[in-house]
């Protein structure tokens, strides 16, 4: 007698369907445990392969991450009018337990900002904006109030916000949200508290400004009004969300831009790319 093969048995259908339908289960269970839904803003986007695309988004809960999208090039379902640059959706994806690359399954637009990419001058300022974000935060850190920063200020962006003011406000913050909060409470050299009268040099060496008696006012070592150092504070503060709820005059813009602008280089070690666009 010759010993039974696989072909000599027949499975019967309920224990195949049982089978199947088990397997269908546990498929379910761990797409479900593997899948997460994220408010997500679009970074930056690569063709990778012939139909597929490498996106960088910035998520509320999971910070900066990298996915594919599995035909993204071509899905007009899936990935419909929401990969592109700057845009909120709402991004459906595979958490990876090892390496940095996640699977999209899909995205649903949320706000598409599209006076972000009306103008030059709005594209360089959004452009700049990711940048920073990304310097400051790396893959996976997670900081949900600069999550909420990046979106509020492409609102304002979006709907005619003043650049100069929204830069300065955006630069600010980050940097603050970033562990980089330029200290203004006290002179650097010789300790003495800032009590909001006169003017005072900032230093961006120590990160911090210094009184008059310390320190002389210089291209390397701009000076601050009172006025626009409370300013500078509340921004660095988180008292105040958005830039619509503060008032600028042209006078503190013109003060705390260079303040910004060579703090940024010293404490990241170098000029921004976009910002040459910006000048």
């Amino acid at each position: 007698m010759r010993p039974l093969n696989n072909e000599d048995v027949e499975v019967p259908k309920s224990i195949l369907n049982r089978q199947l339908n088990l397997l269908s289960y546990e498929g379910l269970q761990n797409y479900l445990m593997n899948s997460h839904i994220s408010p997500a803003i679009i970074m930056r986007i690569n063709e990778f392969g012939e139909s597929d695309l490498l996106v960088t988004f910035f998520t509320s809960d999971r910070g900066r991450l990298k996915g594919v999208a599995k035909g993204g090039r071509k899905s007009q379902k899936r990935f419909a009018n929401c990969l592109d640059l700057f845009c909120l959706t709402s991004l459906e994806y595979e958490l990876k337990r090892k390496g940095d690359l996640h699977f999209l399954h899909s995205c649903k637009l949320i706000n598409g900002f599209p006076g972000l990419r009306s103008d030059f001058s709005s594209l360089s300022m959004a452009s700049y904006m990711i940048e920073l974000s990304e310097i400051l935060f790396p893959l996976g850190v997670v900081d949900k109030k600069m999550f909420e920063l990046l979106e509020h200020s492409f609102y304002a962006l979006n709907h005619g916000a003043r650049n100069d003011a929204l830069r300065i406000f955006f630069e600010a913050k980050a940097m603050s949200l970033g562990g980089y909060r330029i200290d203004l409470n006290k002179c650097c050299i010789c300790g003495r508290d800032y009590a909001g009268e006169g003017r005072a040099v900032f230093r961006p060496s120590k990160g911090s400004i210094c009184c008059l008696k310390c320190g002389e006012e210089s291209a390397t070592s701009p000076g601050l009004s009172p006025e626009s150092i409370e300013m500078l504070g509340l921004m660095q503060s988180g008292q105040w969300g958005t830039v619509e709820e503060l008032s600028f005059s042209n006078e503190m813009i013109q003060d705390i831009k260079p303040v910004l602008k060579l703090h940024m280089e010293y404490r990241i070690g170098r000029r921004l790319k976009t910002a040459e666009y910006l000048e």
